[in-house]
């Protein structure tokens, strides 16, 4: 039984020190975040216009391959396939920003660590607000899109916000796990990579999901899949017109893993924190 409780004290406190880290550091997580924003632009010709200019031909070129090429691009739910591409994808590019991303925020601000001692604990939340600073732009021009398409906002996009906040909730804590884990061992870095193309192609962001739901096997599978959460969370909010809550087995999904990440990101950070700084 005192195995069990210092188990859990371990872990208890683990968690305590992250939340009083973020506290005391508020203002620098905040002023960092902006300039690891500005540092991520700066020296290019069009500078913050390639936060827009890389979505928009991204969803070109997934829009010609699909509806022109293989012919597929017919309406998805009374919606034009671009417009149902656009609510779905939106929500990938900070996603698959920060699978990869994240997984080398520790090695990108090492300085942070070895020279000024900053918690390492903040290193993934700066650099992850960064990312959504631009994407949180890039939603209000996807509901600008629709709106001039003829599809105006509608009651549903007020739970956006909450997909938002898991969708920061989960892949902070991936960042901090991953952080930590490449920044011992860069072949994870490397191994992340090319899953990320694995996790792009199975979270139906291309595809409707739906079409394979009569293979109750795969459609669980899929089911089970984060990032799809987010996505068709985004999706519901712009064209299925679904709230949240009705779909409580997809959400209670999402906060297993949820919980399963928390729980292994705290596992990182208590056992390989002292490590760091002799590895960078």
């Amino acid at each position: 039984m005192s195995t069990i409780k210092g188990f859990f004290k371990s872990y208890k406190d683990a968690f305590l020190v992250n939340i009083k880290e973020h506290t005391q550091h508020t203002p620098q997580v905040v002023k960092l975040s902006f300039a690891d924003l500005k540092k991520t632009y700066h020296g290019s010709a069009l500078g913050w216009a390639w936060a827009v200019i890389k979505p928009v031909v991204t969803i070109f070129v997934y829009w010609f391959a699909i509806a022109v090429g293989l012919r597929q691009g017919g309406d998805v739910d009374g919606y034009p396939y671009i417009l149902w591409l656009i609510s779905g994808i939106v929500p990938w590019f900070y996603m698959g920003d920060t699978i990869t991303g994240g997984t080398g925020c520790i090695r990108k601000y090492s300085y942070l660590v070895t020279k000024m001692q900053f918690p390492v604990t903040t290193i993934p939340t700066f650099t992850n607000l960064s990312r959504l600073y631009v994407n949180i732009v890039i939603t209000l021009i996807v509901v600008a899109i629709f709106w001039i398409g003829g599809y105006p906002p509608t009651l549903y996009l007020l739970q956006l916000p909450l997909y938002i906040l898991f969708m920061f909730l989960f892949f902070n804590a991936w960042s901090l796990f991953s952080g930590l884990i490449s920044a011992i061992s860069k072949d994870f870095a490397n191994l992340i990579k090319s899953l990320n193309i694995a996790v792009f192609w199975l979270s139906g962001i291309l595809w409707n999901i739906e079409n394979v739901a009569d293979n109750e096997f795969l459609y669980g599978l899929m089911m089970l899949n984060p990032v799809t959460f987010i996505c068709y969370g985004f999706r519901n909010c712009f064209v299925n017109h679904i709230w949240f809550f009705e779909q409580p087995q997809r959400l209670l999904y999402f906060i297993g893993w949820y919980l399963v990440l928390a729980f292994l990101s705290l596992w990182a950070y208590k056992n390989l924190r002292k490590e760091i700084a002799d590895v960078l």
